[in-house]
């Protein structure tokens, strides 16, 4: 009895990996073996980096408070405890907003919690 082999999975598979290959630079887009790993390290990297990304956003955000706070004489955990004392709903993504693009309201923050 012949061998079976499944060409048209097999031929699936390699389409699905390679549609997600398009855009690679040289042998990365439409040689089999390394652009199988090339995906699979890419998917790695965009798991790992949708999680790293939050960090660096709430870093950026910790910053930016840190700056407009030492502006009107406050570090920024001293700013961020009178807040959450103040019972201050506004998270930090907001009151980095608010530090960057519009000082006054952000001192309005400020002259509410001294």
């Amino acid at each position: 009895m012949p061998r079976s082999v499944n060409s048209v999975a097999s031929r699936a598979r390699r389409k699905k990996i390679f549609k997600q290959a398009k855009g690679f630079f040289g042998r990365r887009k439409n040689v089999w073996t390394v652009a199988k790993n090339a995906v699979e390290k890419a998917m790695l990297y965009a798991y790992r980096d949708r999680k790293t990304k939050k960090r660096n956003f709430r870093a950026l955000w910790i910053t930016r408070i840190n700056a407009g706070a030492r502006i009107h004489g406050m570090s920024y955990s001293q700013f961020m405890g009178k807040v959450k004392a103040n019972n201050i709903q506004l998270n930090r993504k907001v009151l980095a907003d608010l530090a960057a693009n519009s000082p006054d309201a952000f001192k309005a923050v400020v002259d509410k919690i001294k």
